[in-house]
């Protein structure tokens, strides 16, 4: 059985996010530990961590992670905007280490002005490994935070859209180790990954197999898309209800090299007939599941 579940707000307590998981029948939660959009962050406080502990503990939900900042592009070159950039990211793996997540998800992020892809690539590479080098000290259960690559969309000059950005990330580190991939369904198709059939879905995975490895495929976004294969627009739909369909989501769900990677829903916090769309969503992904 696939582990899945959302990602959950901190509104009001760490712990709150867990217990809003298990309400809504998830087995795994993904949390911001900051606001999102702001590079201040509040202290975590000991009781944040032994509350926030405690609710997984009582749950049983399992395989928390962390999403960083919207803000953070390790790509820049600017040295101001880098510095700061790298100091939020930072912050960010301490905050995880903390409350005892393994992991943050990053997106990549986007060269600016006249740099090209690979200046970029290059810029993201030596900026994660000065925040490996800062922030190895800070483990969570005995191991070191890892940051999850997000593949993208595509959208404007974001990297990471192409498996192939993703491996020259990791593969410049001087830690990979300490890096892996959370695949996006969404961003994948927009970029232009079908999945669709069972051949299309098997030569995706397939292409980020020989590119990246399928080992360092730590987690999954569950996202439908708004937009069309190949938009390369990043606009995320509930399960089944935008153009990618069921289909994908059968293949993943049911492919038992993924039966223990942790699958999250990213998809709009809404209610239907009263209802969290989260759980209608979770609800969708279990109808998929074959039985055995």
């Amino acid at each position: 059985m696939p582990i899945l579940g959302a990602h959950m707000s901190i509104a009001g307590g760490y712990y709150k996010a867990v217990d809003a998981a298990r309400a809504c029948e998830c087995d795994c939660v993904q949390v911001f530990t900051k606001n999102n959009n702001q590079w201040r962050a509040k202290p975590i406080t000991d009781d944040d961590v032994r509350l926030f502990r405690e609710a997984l503990e009582r749950t049983g939900v399992v395989a928390p992670l962390s999403h960083a900042s919207y803000l953070i592009n390790l790509a820049a070159c600017e040295e101001i905007q880098r510095r700061k950039a790298i100091e939020g990211y930072v912050v960010e793996i301490e905050r995880a280490a903390q409350l005892g997540i393994p992991g943050v998800v990053l997106h990549p992020g986007s060269p600016k002005g006249e740099q090209t892809d690979g200046d970029g690539i290059a810029n993201i590479a030596t900026a994660l490994d000065e925040v490996h080098e800062r922030t190895c000290d800070n483990i969570a259960a005995g191991a070191p935070v890892v940051t999850l690559l997000e593949n993208t969309a595509g959208q404007g000059r974001n990297l990471g859209w192409r498996f192939e950005q993703l491996a020259a990330i990791r593969t410049a580190v001087n830690d990979p180790d300490r890096v892996g991939v959370c695949f996006d369904t969404c961003h994948a198709f927009a970029a232009g990954y079908a999945m669709e059939t069972e051949e299309q879905y098997q030569q995706t995975l397939s292409k980020f197999d020989a590119t990246v490895g399928l080992e360092h495929l730590r987690a999954f976004h569950l996202n439908d898309s708004k937009k069309p294969l190949g938009s390369r627009v990043d606009r995320h739909e509930h399960i089944g209800e935008g153009e990618m369909g069921l289909e994908p989501f059968r293949h993943l769900v049911n492919d038992e090299r993924f039966a223990k990677t942790p699958m999250y829903l990213e998809t709009a916090k809404e209610k239907r007939h009263g209802e969290e769309m989260d759980a209608v969503n979770l609800r969708t992904l279990r109808a998929l599941i074959r039985s055995a």
